[in-house]
């Protein structure tokens, strides 16, 4: 690869640290500023990463800026992605990419007459222990996948965030803040979704914050902090997923996959790395040896013990699909299913009823061992 774009981060927050921290592990990417609607956290974002604070409008007509990525709460995604792309900059979004299908689908119509490409979060599905277990798919190592659970449940986010107001107000909950790993992992291994049903409930109209610095300050809860929901893969597999904020304690894995000839046992797929397991019929479940994947060997310590973090995998592989012209395996079209089945799931909840899923896509590319590799920068 001969060419690196240039980037540029609207937004400063906590996910800011990650991909400013991360940005240089991999090719094709060069962060080159940050802008924030507040400067002074852009500033301080900025001094602490040694790249330029701008503001937003400066970012955006700056000619060495080929690409933006929108950090900014999940309630502006939709007005600062619009921004960027209609600025003839290409688009790459945390997650969720919108809080509508509607806005989804006009970004997408946005993107195409502008000729400019967009991807979103998340990338941790390129992880070693996701790929792998997508390999033992493709392999053939449990036949066809029929059923399968996914959980992912804990008491929420006021007892770490500095400002958790957003994860409860619509726009935020379980499904549409940690729904957006578990699906873009199911698409990976399974495909699209064909239609889903869903049970919501909130546990309680308010939350005390525990976390510095608004200890003891109450907030609202606007939206559902529990979401049992039934997806229909169009493959014919079905899933349960149970995504809640009102659990204290709970012993269900993260994620099993059941087919016709074994069963697999996935780490959490907020993670990149961690330990997959499969049955055979009439055996137990027993780990699959490791295997050389870049970016499933931990590199952060965190209370759980050493992890492996690569995020902005995503952003890379974007940049070298630009480059290199082809399919973005964290595409505008994978993120932009992923929202309509997050909104029909919380849709479903309120009208009690199936809802059948409007748009599709297909499975990204598998990112193997050679593939990971070349998205590194070689130490």
């Amino acid at each position: 690869m001969t060419k690196t774009l240039g980037v540029g981060i609207i937004g400063s927050g906590n996910i800011s640290a990650t991909y400013l921290g991360l940005s240089p592990l991999f090719k094709g990417i060069e962060v080159r500023a940050v802008a924030d609607i507040n400067n002074t956290t852009a500033t301080a974002r900025a001094a602490e990463f040694g790249v330029e604070a701008r503001s937003i409008d400066a970012l955006l007509s700056s000619d060495d800026i080929d690409l933006v990525v929108n950090l900014t709460i999940p309630d502006a995604h939709f007005d600062v992605s619009k921004q960027i792309l209609s600025a003839g900059k290409h688009l790459y979004s945390e997650k969720p990419l919108t809080l509508s299908l509607k806005d989804g689908l006009e970004l997408q119509k946005l993107a195409a007459r502008k000729k400019l490409r967009a991807g979103c979060a998340p990338d941790t599905f390129l992880g070693g222990a996701h790929q792998l277990a997508r390999k033992l798919i493709d392999d053939g190592q449990v036949g066809t996948v029929t059923s399968g659970t996914a959980h992912v449940m804990s008491h929420g986010m006021e007892h770490w965030h500095p400002n958790p107001d957003f994860f409860f107000r619509p726009g935020g909950g379980p499904i549409l803040d940690l729904g957006p790993y578990y699906i873009a992992n199911l698409v990976n291994l399974i495909g699209p979704v064909r239609r889903v049903a869903a049970l919501t409930s909130m546990a309680s109209p308010t939350r005390t914050i525990s976390s510095a610095p608004r200890a003891g300050e109450k907030i609202s809860v606007t939206t559902p902090t529990t979401i049992q929901a039934l997806l229909e893969f169009e493959n014919g597999a079905s899933i349960t997923l149970s995504a809640s904020w009102d659990v204290w304690a709970h012993n269900h894995p993260n994620m099993e996959l059941y087919g016709t000839v074994g069963s697999l046992f996935l780490p959490d797929p907020n993670f990149f790395g961690g330990e997959v397991r499969l049955a055979k019929p009439g055996k137990k479940a027993k780990p699959v040896k490791a295997w050389a994947h870049p970016l499933g060997t931990p590199n952060q310590k965190h209370t759980q013990g050493m992890m492996a973090n690569y995020r902005t995998a995503g952003l890379a592989d974007m940049a070298v699909a630009i480059l290199e012209d082809r399919d973005i395996r964290c595409s505008l079209e994978r993120a932009l299913h992923g929202v309509d089945v997050m909104v029909s799931i919380l849709r479903s909840g309120e009208e009690k009823k199936f809802i059948d899923i409007k748009t599709s896509c297909s499975r990204p590319e598998a990112l193997g061992i050679r593939q990971a590799q070349s998205l590194l920068k070689k130490r």
